[in-house]
């Protein structure tokens, strides 16, 4: 009972938070093999619905060549997924995103980590099951949260309802960094209680600077499954630094059976690449009280200021954060987790824009209200605010109900029957564009483990703006970069 588990997080949660999935396969390769060395006990490496787009999009890669390419180099680690097939991007048909988990579970990996953004468990009873079928099993997350609806009731409730589906593990998830020790300390045993024989996992972000304590709280506390992530993909918005979370478990006694020389090459190779490219390194961050008003998570953050910065309005982010906790409030508590973190700041920004609260709503906004993202939104809205949001022709128009989703045979009928299992995919998921595109692709390859001047040269120019050509020469070797013209794709 001594004995603490790491789960890695740095290729999904880690990148996620800090890098906006903007980590390449050949980069991921290389880090994956060390990572191997280590000795978790799992490792989060995948999540589909969230890559697909980016992959194909920003980054020019296949997604699924992450998955074909990385489950080739894991002899040793059990490999996660994150998410199940109920993604709510878009209008992916759900047959689609059940072929997407399936083609994932053919390459080996039959464990998942899968969420219902309200806690609502018995919603998530036939994502659970059908996973299940398939032959994946589920980590199922209780997500914390704090308002006047998320007493020690609320949660204790929800525990009994996510242990009646028998999931494998349960996970006590704190996406926003919103924990103290205190509150974890009265609630967390509670949480024990009420799970009985189901084993428990900690995840938690860094937001506000406490994430490292809490996690050795935890484990005080009698979780033995802990998550953390390698830096420079740990702290800020992420997981705890794996080097300090284990360094101060061993410290209280406990013992660790991770070997930290191979992770230690991970974190130095991946400082390198975020040097390099320009991503972020994740750092510790101060305590900030401000955040138990608006909660919106640390990542989201540095998004909408971003966006605000576009539009010449960074200086108004603090008035979003405190609009935000209103909206907050008039939708009945949502818990600040993707997508009705999403809402929640997006309305805020739109009402402080535009200097009129509710004047102009997004659809989302909208079909929150009409109850499409949850049951939970039509029992604890604001009745007035739902009435506001509803007036108007725009609310007629997506009050419909749901088109019956088509089976797989009736998608491939539509997209067509040429289509193999993975551009099917992607076809549903992007375009027929983004089809053509993955089949010109080449195979990725791995990056050095160690530092090429010349990568780094280049990477580097690359980077220069306002030069339409570059030219270096030294002896034999010369390098020259040219900006394509904007009308060349």
């Amino acid at each position: 009972m001594n004995e603490i588990k790491i789960i890695d997080t740095t290729l999904r949660d880690g990148q996620q938070s800090l890098w906006a999935l903007n980590m390449r396969t050949g980069v991921m390769l290389t880090a994956l093999e060390r990572l191997d060395e280590a000795g978790y006990e799992a490792m989060e490496f995948y999540c589909p619905a969230a890559q697909i787009k980016k992959m194909v999009r920003d980054l020019g890669e296949d997604p699924f060549q992450w998955l074909h390419l990385g489950m080739k180099k894991l002899p040793k680690t059990t490999q996660r997924l994150h998410g199940g097939y109920k993604t709510g991007i878009g209008k992916v048909p759900e047959c689609i995103s059940k072929l997407l988990v399936q083609k994932v579970i053919d390459r080996g990996i039959t464990v998942t980590r899968i969420s219902d953004p309200w806690n609502d468990f018995e919603s998530l009873r036939d994502e659970h099951d059908t996973l299940r079928a398939m032959g994946m099993e589920s980590v199922i997350n209780l997500i914390y949260s704090i308002s006047p609806r998320h007493t020690e009731d609320y949660f204790i409730e929800r525990v009994r309802n996510a242990v009646a589906l028998k999931p494998y593990r349960l996970c006590f998830k704190d996406v926003g960094g919103l924990l103290t020790p205190q509150r974890l300390a009265i609630l967390l045993p509670r949480v024990q209680e009420a799970a009985g024989d189901i084993p428990i996992e900690f995840h938690n972000h860094c937001n506000n600077g406490l994430g490292p304590f809490n996690a050795l709280e935890a484990s005080r506390l009698g979780v033995r499954y802990i998550h953390t992530a390698v830096p420079p993909l740990a702290n800020a918005s992420s997981q705890p630094s794996v080097f300090n979370v284990v360094h101060n478990l061993r410290a209280l006694g406990y013992d660790v059976a991770l070997d930290e020389e191979p992770l230690r090459k991970a974190s130095q190779f991946l400082t390198r690449v975020a040097e390099r490219d320009g991503l972020a390194i994740g750092a510790p961050v101060e305590y900030d009280q401000s955040m138990y008003s608006h909660q919106i998570p640390g990542g989201m953050i540095s998004n909408l200021r971003y966006q605000l910065s576009k539009v010449g309005m960074e200086h108004r982010l603090d008035e979003i954060r405190v609009e935000a906790a209103q909206v907050r409030a008039d939708l009945g508590y949502p818990i600040m987790v993707t997508p009705l973190s999403q809402f929640v700041g997006t309305q805020a920004a739109i009402n402080v824009i535009t200097g009129e609260r509710y004047g102009q709503v997004t659809d989302e906004t909208i079909q929150f209200a009409l109850g499409h993202w949850g049951r939970e939104a039509l029992q604890h809205m604001d009745p007035t605010v739902r009435d506001r949001i509803l007036n108007r022709p725009r609310a007629r128009e997506l009050d419909r109900p749901e088109p019956s989703q088509p089976n797989l045979a009736e998608v491939r009928a539509h997209y067509g029957e040429s289509l193999t299992d993975e551009e099917l995919i992607i076809r549903a998921y992007v375009d027929q564009d983004a089809v053509e595109q993955v089949r010109r692709m080449p195979t990725p390859m791995e990056e050095p483990l160690s530092s090429s001047s010349l990568v780094d040269l280049v990477a580097a120019l690359s980077r220069t703006k306002g030069r339409r050509h570059i030219s270096i020469r030294k002896g034999d070797l010369s390098v020259t970069l040219r900006t394509a013209p904007a009308d060349v794709a």
